[in-house]
């Protein structure tokens, strides 16, 4: 049964055009070729683009907003800073890898922390924006799962524990991870995830008052029409696996259109 999709908290943010839309860069040290990927996206953001939304999963894992200090980090977010500074506002979603992506990540960012769902309104749309892990109801394990780690007093317990423990529990799961992808079949197709629920994609398109839905988390990049309306998913970043696969949604006058960033 498909649970009821929350509505947005927030009135609508008024962002300018052109709009660019990226998530699940999955980011990480020992992924160069991605990172250097997003650093030329956000070169061609400081020309082309007039604000940046980076839907959730923009890291690997963020198990506390101490890792802000780490050089990978303070790398990744004086690039982003550089692009607010040329008057490029930058807007960050949690995904469910850095849902624990804080305030002080964001100020070093210069960038604003979006909560999921918002609304936006850009080159005359309202479009409602979404990590997209809410939307998949049918998995009732994961939403389960999703329910238990969004709440505060879980995280509280978790950010209680010494940074080391936090990285040495984050860093076995991206290892059972990997080794899950290493024993694929060296021709098979990358992971992919379930797809968001009709049901919760109509719910939140209906209450947001939007026509248009943008998300990324399934892995599923397309263009889906709904009852209620649109439904534009983002594709996953990865330069550096046996599928390079990576690109911008943008959004500006004449409607939306994908920029692959495939060399």
């Amino acid at each position: 049964m498909t649970a009821p999709t929350r509505t947005p908290v927030a009135a609508p943010i008024e962002v300018q055009a052109p709009a660019w839309f990226i998530s699940d860069l999955h980011l990480t040290a020992d992924m160069p070729r991605t990172l250097a990927a997003f650093h030329r996206v956000l070169e061609r953001a400081a020309r082309d683009a007039r604000t940046l939304f980076i839907l959730g999963d923009f890291f690997e894992f963020w198990v506390g907003d101490e890792e802000t200090d780490s050089p990978f980090a303070a790398e990744v977010a004086a690039a982003l800073r550089r692009l607010a500074d040329a008057g490029v506002p930058v807007y960050l979603m949690h995904g469910n890898r850095d849902f624990l992506l804080g305030r002080r990540f964001a100020a070093r960012a210069g960038a604003s922390l979006l909560p999921d769902p918002s609304v936006i309104v850009c080159a005359g749309r309202r479009v409602a924006l979404s990590h997209g892990d809410m939307l998949c109801t049918d998995d009732e394990r994961y939403m389960r799962f999703r329910r238990w780690t969004r709440k505060g007093w879980v995280q509280r317990l978790f950010l209680l524990l010494p940074l080391g423990t936090r990285l040495s529990i984050a860093r076995r799961l991206r290892a059972d991870s990997e080794a899950g992808r290493t024993r694929q079949d060296i021709d098979a197709a990358p992971v992919t995830y379930g797809d968001a629920a009709p049901d919760a994609v109509n719910a939140l398109l209906a209450s947001s008052g939007a026509g248009t839905l943008v998300h990324g988390h399934t892995h599923h990049p397309a263009r889906h029409t709904h009852e209620a309306g649109e439904r534009w998913v983002l594709t996953d970043w990865d330069l550096d696996g046996r599928h390079p696969r990576a690109a911008v949604l943008e959004l500006d006058g004449t409607g939306f259109r994908v920029l692959p960033q495939v060399d």
